[in-house]
């Protein structure tokens, strides 16, 4: 019998996001999903397509990272990606659950890495420039970090469509 590695911890966190934003998500009514907030500002259908778009190049990120001595990584034009997509167009469901079964696939990923991969440090990165709460240059970063801030990104912006005070893990917890 093989027995199955313990998930780092932001993979629980990311998981039980996941679960607990689905049905938040699909319980806004549809027309909401398309209003901006501000001119210059994502609609709700954009910014999980901004974490679709997020999803596909961490994916990458996170398993050509196992071979690399450095976390240095191709970074993309935001806007330029949400709006060749059309997300304000997509259906809201559909976009839900494709962010959804994605960020399922990508725990498993960053289960599968290696912990001595996952909290190797490395000199040479660029998360001063693609993370989230970025490492300065000069610092060593590691893997298990940029994972975390992963996380912490998707989050931020769940938090953006369902308030500020939402959170997945007191809505898990407490009804």
């Amino acid at each position: 019998m093989t027995m199955r590695k313990m998930p780092p911890s932001c993979v629980q966190t990311l998981l039980e996001t996941v679960d607990a934003a689905v049905p938040a998500l699909l319980a806004i009514p549809d027309e909401r999903t398309t209003c901006r907030s501000a001119p210059g500002k994502w609609s709700p259908r954009e910014i999980v397509g901004h974490l679709i778009d997020s999803a596909s190049n961490n994916h990458k990120r996170f398993v050509v990272a196992r071979w690399r001595d450095d976390l240095v990584f191709d970074s993309y034009a935001q806007d330029d990606w949400v709006e060749a997509q059309r997300y304000q167009e997509g259906p809201w469901s559909d976009l839900v659950m494709l962010w959804a079964h994605f960020n399922r696939h990508i725990g498993r990923v960053m289960t599968s890495v290696p912990d001595e991969v996952r909290t190797r440090e490395r000199t040479a990165h660029n998360l001063d420039r693609i993370a989230w709460r970025t490492v300065r240059a000069d610092s060593p970063a590691t893997l298990d970090y940029f994972m975390n801030d992963y996380v912490g990104h998707l989050r931020h912006h769940l938090k953006q469509i369902l308030g500020i005070e939402w959170d997945s893990r007191r809505d898990e917890h407490h009804g």
